[in-house]
């Protein structure tokens, strides 16, 4: 309730404080030679200069236009209402006042046109600023070099002592084939066949074949063998 009283009480003050406003604007114009509709028309273009200027620096508070032409316009409707309150001789109204209000359409036409043509920026959201990344650690390339193997020591060759060498026996002398027993038997048999061997051969019969062809023991060939000689 309160609210819509409150918001009532805005609008009655804006309709008054517009209302004067107009009225002295209107009286200025008037006085300074704009009769009929022209008088009216001045304190509608001053507050729409003014209006349009406003809706401009909302959208764009940093629009350098938009403050000077809202500027502009409130020091018209100032000086209208300053002038209008018994400082100005309405009857005899200065020329370079009467110049100021012939020119201001001219004026209000250039502002009204440079706000409407002014680009608008585009509404962006706000976006938070991302972090700074943090900062990498610094990676340290030092290689480590393995260290050189070691090279392995030829051990020094041991000197080796000569090795003892065994006593040589002492030098005997071959020892005689002892004479085995022959049988007579055997014994005639073997000089047949060493005859034999000596008529085919031209040669004495050795040990060896004489085993071979007895069929006996080697000791006991050799044995014949020395006896035959």
């Amino acid at each position: 309730m309160s609210r819509s009283v409150r918001l009532d009480a805005v609008l009655v003050q804006a309709v008054i404080a517009g209302a004067l406003s107009f009225a002295h604007l209107h009286d200025l114009a008037e006085a300074a030679g704009q009769t009929g509709w022209k008088a009216w028309a001045y304190p509608v273009s001053v507050d729409l200069l003014l209006v349009a200027a406003w809706r401009r620096m909302r959208t764009d508070a940093g629009n350098r236009d938009a403050w000077l032409w809202f500027a502009i316009a409130l020091v018209a409707s100032l000086g209208a209402n300053v002038a209008t309150a018994g400082l100005l001789d309405m009857d005899s109204v200065p020329p370079w006042l009467r110049i100021l209000v012939a020119g201001w359409p001219a004026i209000a036409f250039l502002g009204g046109t440079l706000l409407a043509h002014s680009q608008t920026p585009d509404p962006t959201p706000d976006v938070p600023a991302e972090p700074d990344p943090a900062p990498e650690p610094e990676v340290n390339l030092t290689v480590e070099r393995a260290p050189d193997p070691v090279p392995e020591l030829t051990p020094a060759p041991t000197r080796k002592e000569p090795e003892a060498e065994p006593p040589t026996p002492p030098f005997r002398p071959p020892a005689s084939p002892t004479t085995a027993s022959v049988p007579p038997a055997l014994l005639d048999h073997a000089r047949k066949i060493a005859d034999s061997h000596r008529a085919r051969t031209g040669t004495a019969i050795d040990a060896a074949t004489l085993r071979s062809r007895l069929g006996v023991p080697a000791a006991l060939a050799d044995s014949i063998a020395v006896q035959l000689t």
